[in-house]
């Protein structure tokens, strides 16, 4: 996991990094002495003042510091920067604006297509105020930017990178990871957090600008963090449209074509970037009968140099890995080796029925010269479930029980590897935003996406009700305001009523669920009754706070991107494969906020994905296409899921003997348990919602059985996260 944590204290007697000599051959800092000056009498160390623990007598000792492990430096005092990590060397800049001021710098993390000259224009910019132009460059990153003592950072749009921070010791410590600050903090649980992500883990009201640590805090996406001498300030960078009128139409040729732009410009800053190989490679016994040297190097679990692609079939996957090989340049390997582009395609063996369709059109797509295929064929040793055992990530997330699945297939890959994740919740219209529409009376553009949905229920006589149930939900919600809806689904908590949180039947039924200002989850059925109670209140709570917008369409888009966006996060770092980095143009910023742009009666369209992604690849010169090209992906396998369940029944029913969500008074036990011999026996039963508790309990138990800590000092056997174990839950009152 890489992560960077930065400080700013108001106080002048903290140790801080670059720490200097006094005139009595200590560590430590004169308040009154001159910063220029003192630059020079002492080296850059680096650290944090133990301040948290006053009463410690080692606290006494100025020299005696904290700092994060495995940590570098970037800038020192007096407010530090770290970056921790396998972080390559082209992934980690820094610039000043001018060498006789270096406290007016910029840091960036991750990859960005801006040269110098584009991070000193924004940097100038932000000293200023201006914040926007941080965001505007191709890439995937992070910015820091410090003038003086001011000291800003700026998240994403969609929340693939976002910013927490804690209050700590009379200052502010902030980092791209929550479980490093909740080490530094010695933060419990916050179990009602841990509530709100089973119950609704679609609805931002309801987990806020929490973690599951107590007293750690996220700044929503779209937003930037500012301290000033430990006093701090979120803002939002984004302008904010009107709340009571829709925005003017955009051109949808315009749109699409800024779509394009941004969707070019995210691969090529992927493909400009330096090239990189594994940088140790697993010993290879020698040759094996019927395996390549591609081969044998997958089995061993090390992705190839250079660049490649997921080719699964579907239409973002192939976008990507036709645009990354018909690019300018050197699209694929390492120079001297190859210009083809790896393409990988993951069969599974044990429930081929199905997927016919989209192996074939990948294998269509691979026919093009500019592409080397690879099949990552597995049987039963690739099921969902199949291997629990995998790396603590900083937050849970449903990815945990398919990591050694997805492990799989990106262990064949290379070592930048293009993944199409985030490209339905950016271009794809969210159902609830047929309310948007009927909101701005533009009730025919309704006429489409109704007369798809009756033809995606043939053979039903109920499909001749599809457009009046469809239409009546939209008119429902259009004229619910916010507070309405947002306290209404907090009274279907407190009473139970839980029927939006079972399995939606089709198309149909999963646009009618959706077409409500907030819906349970599907774990939430398995929750006690103090749990959801726990999180109606929260939802209650937020009804007096409204969303950046009051659209329920453009809300429930951002709150289903902020949610995917989270659990992409998560998946890259339990499928982490080393040396290795995942690339999703579809979430940067770039990318998101030329979707925007698309109106919404081009959204709700049937095929508008497709459609956009055909038109970006004509315009790249890929004209044609197999038959079948942007047909819908398809749903998470339901078989491959129930056999994974039936496979690992019995080491799932272990995990739920004594797990610690009945001892956070989330769960009962033995409901769950029968909940997992229903599924392996084919009941039905929310499979989503068992990965999200199964997930869930992993992380819990990988949190617990954590030795180690994030940070190193004089104090670090104190320095972790939840040191007392899962918090008792408080009785109900009677």
């Amino acid at each position: 996991m890489r992560w960077l944590v930065g400080w700013s204290s108001i106080a002048a007697s903290f140790g801080t990094a670059g720490r200097v000599a006094d005139h009595h051959g200590r560590g430590g800092r004169d308040p009154h002495h001159d910063r220029a000056a003192s630059a020079d009498e002492g080296p850059v160390t680096g650290g944090i003042a133990d301040a948290a623990h006053p009463d410690d007598p080692a606290g006494q000792d100025a020299d005696r510091t904290v700092v994060p492990v495995g940590a570098q430096l970037l800038w020192g005092d007096p407010d530090p920067l770290w970056a921790v990590g396998d972080w390559r060397p082209d992934e980690i800049r820094t610039l000043a604006a001018d060498p006789a001021d270096p406290f007016t710098r910029i840091a960036v993390l991750g990859c960005c297509g801006a040269d110098d000259t584009e991070l000193r224009r924004a940097l100038l910019a932000a000293r200023g105020g201006a914040l926007r132009h941080l965001t505007q460059w191709p890439g995937s990153y992070t910015a820091v930017v410090q003038a003086g003592r001011r000291i800003t950072v700026v998240g994403d749009l969609a929340g693939a990178r976002p910013v927490f921070y804690t209050p700590w010791a009379g200052g502010t410590a902030y980092a791209t990871a929550a479980l490093p600050l909740a080490d530094l903090i010695e933060a419990q649980l916050d179990i009602g957090h841990l509530a709100a992500l089973l119950a609704c883990p679609d609805s931002p009201e309801a987990l806020g600008d929490g973690t599951p640590y107590a007293g750690v805090r996220r700044i929503p996406p779209g937003h930037a963090l500012i301290l000033r001498e430990g006093s701090r300030e979120i803002t939002g960078y984004e302008p904010v449209a009107s709340l009571a009128v829709a925005a003017p139409a955009a051109d949808p040729g315009s749109a699409v074509e800024g779509v394009r732009e941004a969707l070019v410009e995210a691969v090529r800053a992927r493909l400009t970037a330096p090239r990189h190989a594994p940088d140790t490679l697993p010993y290879d016994p020698g040759p094996v009968p019927g395996m390549g040297p591609a081969d044998r190097r997958a089995a061993r679990g090390a992705p190839a140099p250079g660049v490649g692609a997921d080719l699964s079939g579907g239409s973002a996957s192939a976008t990507l890995a036709l645009l990354a090989a018909g690019l300018p340049g050197t699209p694929g390997t390492l120079p001297g080796s190859g210009s083809r582009l790896l393409a990988v395609t993951f069969n599974d063996l044990a429930t081929p029925q199905g997927r016919e369709a989209e192996l074939e059109r990948a294998r269509a797509i691979a026919a093009d010269p500019r592409l080397h295929h690879v099949v990552v064929a597995a049987a039963e040793e690739a099921l969902p479930y199949a291997d629990l055992d995998g790396p603590l990530t900083d937050e849970p997330g449903p990815s945990l029980v398919v990591a050694a699945r997805e492990r799989r297939r990106l262990a064949a890959g290379s070592a930048d590897h293009f993944v199409g994740h985030g490209a339905r919740q950016v271009l794809d219209a969210h159902p609830a935003r047929l309310a948007d529409l009927l909101m701005d009376r533009r009730r025919r553009h309704l006429l489409r996406p109704m007369a798809a949905l009756v033809r995606s229920t043939p053979g039903d006589s109920s499909s001749l009700l599809v457009p009046f149930s469809v239409y009546s939900a939209a008119r429902r919600l259009a004229r619910t305001p916010y507070r309405a809806g947002m306290e209404a689904a907090a009274a279907r908590l407190r009473e139970g009523d839980l029927r939006a949180a079972a399995p939606a039947d089709g198309p149909v039924g999963a646009s009618l669920a959706a077409l409500t200002w907030s819906r349970p989850g599907p774990a939430a059925g398995w929750l006690t009754g103090e749990a959801l109670a726990e999180v109606s209140i929260r939802l209650a709570a937020a009804a007096g706070r409204p969303p950046l917008s009051l659209r329920p369409g453009e809300a429930r888009a951002r709150a289903a991107l902020t949610r995917h966006a989270a659990d992409h996060r998560v998946f890259e770092q339990a499928a982490e494969v080393r040396s290795q980095r995942l690339h999703a143009p579809f979430l940067d910023n770039q990318v998101v906020r030329a979707a925007r742009a698309l109106p919404e009666s081009l959204r709700v369209q049937p095929g508008a994905r497709a459609a956009i992604l055909r038109t970006v690849l004509t315009s790249a010169g890929v004209r044609e296409l197999p038959p079948g090209w942007g047909a819908p992906a398809h749903t998470p396998n339901e078989t491959a899921t129930r056999l994974g369940l039936r496979e690992a029944l019995t080491s799932l029913l272990a995990l739920f003997t004594a797990p610690l969500l009945a001892d956070a008074g989330l769960i009962d036990a033995r409901v769950v348990q029968q909940a997992l011999l229903d599924a392996a026996e084919g009941h039905p039963v929310p499979l989503d919602g068992l990965a999200e508790l199964v997930s869930m309990e992993l992380w819990l138990t990988r949190l617990l059985s954590r030795r180690g800590t994030c940070w190193t000092g004089t104090t670090t056997p104190r320095r972790r996260a939840v040191p007392n174990g899962v918090p008792v839950p408080r009785p109900a009152l009677s």
